[in-house]
């Protein structure tokens, strides 16, 4: 075991985990928009790798439900339909909800410095009215919400739902609150949260999802 503030060697990413990550953020940005197919060579000459490693990450991502495998066709980026949108929000509110039992069960006071860090980001982006990243800021605070929990796997279940919301606001961006709206959303599961009050604070994430449901709704119909 190392001594207090003895110098590691720092962990690096793998090439799969590097293309892994790359390929996610074409999806979640709509470099790769749904239903696009993914060419082995193509992708390989512009990542500048060899194919072995590219198949790799490609088969984590379909693990994950951001890819599917079509026989005798290849892989494909998914298309989420309003079924589909609604699962996502519906599988995010009982993953954040635990994480919220979570938080109230061990260190408030830790997760209120962090949400209170990425509520930060959300008001600036907010401020600037630009909804690329008011999108960025908003996800960061949930990943933070999801991550504060201490739950690994639920952080890992997140993560791809958080992609697949992404995906669902490229589509319909006309839907996003306006900007003090969801401002004033996230900081109210911030004061609950630092108040002690649990069962505000799942309130506030349910109505949080579900109002996001219905805004998708409602531009889809």
């Amino acid at each position: 075991m190392s001594r207090l503030g003895e110098l590691e060697p720092v962990p690096r990413k793998s090439t799969v985990e590097l293309v892994s990550d790359e390929l996610r953020a074409a999806i979640m940005y709509g470099s790769l928009e749904p239903g696009d197919q993914l060419g082995e060579a193509e992708l390989a000459a512009r990542l500048g790798i060899s194919r072995g490693p590219l198949r790799e990450a490609m088969q984590r991502l379909v693990q994950e439900g951001l890819l599917v495998s079509e026989p005798h066709r290849g892989l494909f980026v998914i298309t989420l339909d309003e079924g589909d949108v609604e699962d996502v929000y519906l599988a995010r509110l009982a993953i954040e909800r635990a994480a919220g039992k979570l938080i109230m069960e061990r260190n408030r006071g830790e997760a209120v410095a962090r949400l209170t860090d990425a509520l930060e980001g959300l008001v600036e982006a907010a401020r600037e009215r630009d909804r690329d990243k008011m999108s960025d800021a908003d996800q960061a605070f949930h990943e933070v919400l999801v991550s504060a929990s201490g739950s690994q796997r639920l952080e890992r279940m997140a993560h791809t739902l958080l992609v697949e919301t992404r995906m669902c606001l490229n589509a319909l961006q006309d839907t996003y609150p306006e900007p003090d709206d969801l401002v004033e959303e996230h900081r109210r599961i911030v004061d609950a949260i630092g108040d002690g009050e649990e069962e505000r604070l799942l309130r506030l994430i349910e109505e949080h999802m579900t109002d996001s449901i219905q805004r998708l709704r409602k531009e889809a119909g």
